[in-house]
């Protein structure tokens, strides 16, 4: 488990996730389309730094070109040629499809053009949990990683997928190595009112975990941001709760609100956002052109510890010996 020791407060947390994911057995992982500066160069230093074991698909004349101009060393990698970047994408599912990858990371292409192949209902990477994105921040000034979901996917969620978008966030967070979350089930006041339909959902989550239809985490709805995060405000509107004032999962009504706060985060608190899509086959990592480096070997990281999480929990396959 990720110990926070007062000497770590002055590192940052993704430096923490980044030193625990370092591996001798890299994840391998599928990187589609990586055919702009950024994305090549974050899968080959997530490569140095042992966090992936990367596969390139795409345009092998234009990786190869991208990597020239701008003195990268594809020595040792290997590259599976795709003409453009809707072949990349279909061809790095079913290479995930054929067991050939434990990750799979987004390159220069737009991310509905991934996540379309992704959710092919015939050919993709569907499970029976609903797909999902969470966010992974790092604010300055505040002790702990938090999780943001969901803001980049589902846009609308109903109580269903709620569920298994706070489920999926659980397992993402105690699959890392972050011990039971405090998940917070975010409105914009603490009080369940039929005006705001959200407190209603919030509500309703909460015994749907009490009942043990989401496992893994301490759940508390509604709680405005506030309250959710701060322990004054908390105590000053006397909500008396494990999470109140200490959240570490965060999830918001629908991805409108969920994208203001992680972008107010961003450039307003000057957070970093690493970013990861759950409940598909594999883990997937999003990132974005103005990623800073760190933010995507952050990313890297928390897919690799996740992957080796997975890969742990595998069923072992019967041999027919006993």
């Amino acid at each position: 488990m990720l110990e926070l020791t007062d000497q770590e407060l002055v590192q940052s947390k993704y430096d923490r996730l980044i030193a625990a994911a370092r591996s001798d057995r890299p994840p391998a992982t599928i990187v589609v389309h990586p055919c702009d500066e950024p994305s090549l160069r974050g899968a080959l230093q997530a490569a140095a730094e042992k966090l992936i074991a990367p596969l390139l698909v795409g345009p092998e004349a234009k990786i190869r070109a991208v990597a020239a101009a701008h003195g990268m060393d594809l020595a040792g990698q290997e590259i599976v040629d795709a003409p453009h970047s809707h072949a990349a994408a279909a061809s790095a599912v079913a290479m995930i499809r054929e067991g050939k990858g434990e990750l799979l990371m987004k390159g220069s292409l737009h991310t509905d053009e991934l996540m379309r192949e992704v959710t092919a209902s015939a050919t993709g990477l569907r499970t029976e949990r609903r797909i999902s994105h969470v966010f992974i921040m790092d604010v300055p000034g505040h002790a702990e990683t938090l999780f943001i979901t969901d803001a980049a996917i589902n846009i609308v969620p109903d109580l269903d997928v709620k569920r298994d978008i706070i489920q999926n966030a659980i397992d993402l967070w105690t699959g890392i190595g972050l011990g039971t979350p405090r998940v917070a089930i975010l409105s914009a006041v603490e009080t369940v009112t039929s005006k705001i339909p959200s407190t209603i959902e919030a509500a309703a989550l909460c015994k749907m975990a009490e009942r043990g239809q989401i496992t893994g985490g301490q759940l508390e709805g509604p709680l405005a941001f506030d309250n959710a995060v701060d322990p004054e405000a908390a105590r000053i509107k006397g909500i008396a709760s494990p999470v109140a004032g200490h959240a570490q999962i965060l999830v918001v009504p629908d991805l409108e609100a969920g994208n203001m706060l992680a972008k107010n985060l961003i450039f307003l608190a000057h957070a970093d956002a690493a970013g990861l899509v759950l409940g598909a086959r594999v883990p997937i990592v999003l990132t974005s052109r103005a990623d800073s480096v760190r933010t995507r070997l952050a990313s890297c990281a928390v897919a690799a510890l996740y992957a080796a999480a997975r890969r742990r929990n595998a069923p072992v396959p019967a041999t027919g010996l006993a």
